[in-house]
């Protein structure tokens, strides 16, 4: 019960497997041989850098985010790591032409392991003005900034649209931007009469050209996500991505390259979504029941597709609701099940879930958060529910909560948390977010280990005197019958109940389960070992995290410890229950703050003082438990938080500790 249910468990068991050459060589088969013409003397010479980040947006439907994904595909492809986060609007089909309708994909590239999407861009392609301005004003954008901006709008018949383009232009241009526009669409035309769909590949042999990646990489990625509508359209692409890599060599003076990543394991390149589907598939799972919500709805959309082959099946219910109870069905009967939702649905299934932790049946619900309250901010990302999952529900309703960190992390939560609920009969939640479920992250190739499954359960006739809630004292952990068990028949309810799953209303049966279901919790912290401090064991400032922030805050820490500060940083994986030894650390620095993406009070609001201000989610947690003056940062703006910014706060912090002294 201890290693098992560690995260290493499953991680130590990923080796190496296929070489980033033998991918390569693999995915040569699926390229259609269109070359281009000789441009090598035209080239110019490469400028060497560690790190890039790169914008991709258009409107909506015009295909800038494929652009980014397949551009950050080739780029891990040609060994560097990598980092995405989607530019998504808030309407599904905003106005084109629009502030608010910027649409697309930021690529983070590096020589060195990437964890984040990083601080602003250096630079952009935007496939109109508007949206150009919209990363502008948005402060996303580098100062300095290359901007490749489609110049079809410069002379545009309706004036009003030349004269917003001209204005576009100016204000970027006396904002200090490098802006070069491009005739995207007049080349495209070249090769096809309607580039509305067109476009985007010819962006990305612009984009393989400047960052000097192999063409044949671009040819093979075309050939693989066209290879369902025929060849002639994966020619017609092939031929607007070379068209946009020697229209790139003929006429832009900037190119650069990035040293592919020092790795001597096969990497996969996939978003958290799809982690999470394949998490739930080598952890053994078989039944996944979903009803369809943003940002989360991608994972069942995989799994759908893939599921089955490896022995497993996706259920649509009709609702939130239902999908949960079928789940709940499916873990009763044997199978344990995973229902995948956001923070709207999961608020549905609350009484289905007290359901599951009444009865003690084992359920893995992932949780892909985003902003609320309500229908809230569907496309953007947010911290938000962590007190509602470790507390939601009424009546004392204890479950497991943990939380990803990052793309690979999400791969290996699945199958931890599986263990955990069918070791101890428990509800766990796996809190993921908008920013993990998109984000592309490159990670070492997972190899299969049959450690990742529970064993075969055990379906021998249960002895005589055996009741159906027989707790242990000491865990609270009672032994799990299925239907159809010899000698198990019981009636299961979720009333109060005796050990023998008998109604009983009676102070003394209802104090005996509430206490042995609290129990299994306390059970699994004693196998938990604390988190590893990231820094120095003691310093001025400790910075705490949870979920997808962790990348950020430590990189923060690396550059103002860099600077000769004593930071570290705290990430929890669990928060209910919480591993030992976090009190100790926490008193080894004078000062603690935790970072998320929720709600807290600014004392700078003139209502706002030490008695009636709210703190971050995680930091009421921190300071109810551990009685500590905890202090918190926030944001709340739908994006991730930088580590530039984390950077500041941290900063700032040490400033007021230095005037406190």
């Amino acid at each position: 019960m201890s290693t098992s249910l560690k995260d290493s468990t499953a991680k130590d068991s990923a080796n190496v497997a296929v070489s980033h050459q033998a991918a390569k060589s693999q995915s040569d088969t699926l390229a259609v041989k269109i070359r281009p013409k000789d441009v090598s003397n035209k080239r110019q010479p490469a400028v060497v850098l560690d790190e890039h980040t790169v914008e991709i947006v258009s409107d909506s439907g015009e295909g800038a985010q494929k652009c980014g994904q397949s551009f950050a595909t080739i780029a891990a492809r040609m060994g560097n790591s990598i980092w995405t986060v989607e530019i998504i609007p808030a309407e599904i089909q905003p106005p084109a032409r629009s502030i608010e309708g910027a649409s697309g994909n930021r690529v983070r590239l590096a020589s060195r392991r990437m964890t984040n999407g990083g601080d602003e861009a250096d630079l952009m392609v935007a496939f109109n003005d508007q949206v150009m301005l919209r990363r502008s004003r948005e402060q996303e954008l580098k100062p300095g900034c290359t901007v490749l901006l489609e110049n079809k709008w410069k002379t545009h018949k309706d004036p009003a649209i030349a004269a917003m383009y001209a204005d576009a232009v100016d204000e970027m241009v006396r904002g200090g931007y490098d802006v070069r526009e491009i005739p995207m669409e007049e080349e495209c035309l070249r090769l096809v009469s309607d580039p509305h769909r067109g476009k985007n590949m010819f962006v990305l042999g612009m984009l393989c050209h400047i960052y000097s990646l192999d063409l044949q990489l671009g040819r093979n990625q075309i050939a693989y996500i066209f290879s369902k509508k025929g060849e002639t359209i994966v020619n017609s692409n092939i031929a607007l991505l070379e068209a946009g890599f020697n229209w790139a060599a003929d006429n832009l003076d900037i190119r650069y390259r990035i040293p592919p990543a020092k790795v001597t394991e096969s990497q996969i390149v996939v978003n958290g979504n799809v982690a999470i589907g394949m998490g739930i598939m080598a952890s053994g799972m078989e039944v996944c029941a979903m009803y369809p919500i943003t940002p989360a709805t991608s994972a069942s959309h995989y799994l759908s597709e893939v599921f089955s082959k490896t022995g497993g099946m996706v259920h649509q219910a009709e609702d939130e609701i239902a999908a949960c109870a079928f789940a709940i069905g499916a873990s009763y009967a044997g199978k344990c099940a995973v229902t995948i939702t956001s923070g709207p649905g999961f608020a549905l299934k609350q009484e289905t879930l007290g359901l599951a932790v009444m009865a003690e049946i084992p359920l893995v619900v992932v949780n892909v958060m985003r902003g609320g309250p309500s229908t809230g901010l569907p496309t953007k990302t947010e911290q938000s529910d962590l007190l509602f999952a470790c507390f939601g529900g009424h009546g004392d309703n204890p479950k497991v909560v943990m939380a990803t960190s990052d793309i690979e992390d999400c791969f290996y939560s699945m199958i931890t948390a599986r263990k955990i609920a069918e070791t101890f009969n428990v509800v766990v939640v796996v809190l993921s977010d908008a920013n993990l479920a998109s984000a592309q992250q490159i990670f070492p190739r997972p190899v299969y280990s049959k450690d990742w499954h529970a064993p075969p359960f055990d379906q021998s006739p249960v002895p005589e005197d055996a009741l159906a809630y027989d707790w242990d004292a000491r865990t609270g952990i009672a032994r799990r019958f299925i239907p159809g068990q010899p000698g198990g028949m019981h009636t299961l309810t979720g009333l109060a109940h005796d050990r023998n799953s008998c109604v009983a209303y009676d102070s003394e049966a209802n104090v005996d389960g509430v206490r042995h279901r609290s129990l299994k919790l306390a059970a699994l912290q004693k196998t938990l070992k604390a988190p590893v401090v990231y820094g120095a064991e003691e310093g001025d400032l400790l910075l705490i995290g949870w979920g997808s922030t962790r990348g950020s805050i430590q990189e923060a820490v690396d550059r103002v410890r860099a600077k000769g500060h004593q930071v570290s940083s705290l990430h929890l994986k669990f928060i209910q229950p919480m591993a030992s030894g976090i009190r100790e650390v926490l008193g080894r620095f004078k000062q603690v703050m935790t970072i998320e993406n929720n709600w807290s009070d600014s004392l700078e609001s003139e209502l706002i003082d030490e008695d009636n201000r709210r703190y971050t989610e995680l930091a009421m947690i921190l300071r109810a438990r551990f009685l500590v003056d905890i202090d918190c940062y926030s944001e709340v703006n739908g994006q991730p938080i930088k580590p530039g910014t984390i950077e500041q706060v941290i900063l700032d912090k040490l400033q007021s500790l230095e005037g406190q002294s």
